[in-house]
């Protein structure tokens, strides 16, 4: 059954809300050092804070009063059942590694997912003061009162495209080689914006964005946010990418038809 506008209204003030809570202690925290962080990985480097757990209660304790029903899905804290059939896929710091070295470009992942996947997702910079927007009939991005639509760029060839990846490493040696085949045929390939390069596809800054080993709470607030904004996110197959795994985010069809099948080139 479709949600009603109301339903709409109150989602986008949940989620709203949400990001406001996570905004206030994630800027607390960032640049200011004193902070212990934590690897949770074996053999690599992947960063937790006390202020991606803070966050992420934050996030939690608004979503418990505004939604009770919904369940929640976050990256530190795990899954919380509900009754709504709508889940809400939280990542509270997306780029710790950015945070913990003071860039600016990490960001706060919002969104709420069906049976059918992500309806609507929020990208908020807390540091710039950027909250990218989309689903539920919202295409923008706010900042300090302003309010500008969001739209993928006009369609533009391959070799013509600016594509973003978090890292340079991209994946496994065959994904590394797949990134590659594609690198070689855009105008210009940049690392390192982890979530806000998804925002800046959506304002149209940007056509491409390829990365491996994604989890639902890296993806699902980007895919609600770009698709609002026109464009198309799937894995490297063309599959559905709700999940995580590998992605890639386009402008367009036919730029994503383009770098898809170059990605098949290489890929095992």
């Amino acid at each position: 059954m479709p949600l009603s506008n109301s339903e709409h209204q109150s989602l986008l003030a949940a989620a709203d809300a949400a990001a406001d809570a996570a905004r206030i202690i994630t800027l607390s925290y960032f640049r200011g050092g004193g902070f212990a962080t934590e690897n949770k990985a074996s053999g690599s480097f992947d960063p937790v804070t006390l202020a991606d757990r803070e966050a992420e209660m934050a996030i939690r304790s608004v979503l418990g009063k505004l939604r009770p029903d919904d369940a929640v899905l976050g990256e530190e804290f795990g899954e919380k059942p509900g009754t709504s059939g709508l889940i809400w896929v939280i990542d509270p710091i997306d780029g710790t590694r950015g945070f913990i070295s003071g860039t600016p470009t990490w960001g706060t992942l919002i969104s709420v997912r069906d049976k059918t996947g992500p309806i609507l997702g929020i990208i908020d910079q807390p540091y710039t003061g950027e909250r990218y927007i989309g689903g539920l009939g919202v295409a923008e991005m706010r900042r300090a009162g302003m309010v500008v639509p969001l739209a993928v760029r006009p369609k533009a060839s391959l070799s013509d495209a600016i594509l973003f990846s978090t890292f340079p490493e991209i994946g496994t040696p065959a994904e590394y080689a797949a990134f590659q085949n594609v690198s070689r045929k855009v105008k210009l390939t940049r690392y390192g914006m982890d979530c806000y390069a998804y925002a800046l596809l959506a304002a149209g800054q940007i056509d491409l964005v390829i990365e491996a080993g994604l989890f639902a709470y890296d993806i699902q607030a980007p895919i609600a946010v770009i698709e609002a904004a026109g464009g198309i996110v799937t894995g490297w197959k063309g599959e559905v990418a709700h999940e995580g795994g590998r992605i890639l985010a386009a402008a367009s069809a036919e730029l994503h038809a383009a770098a898809l099948k170059t990605l098949s080139k290489a890929d095992p």
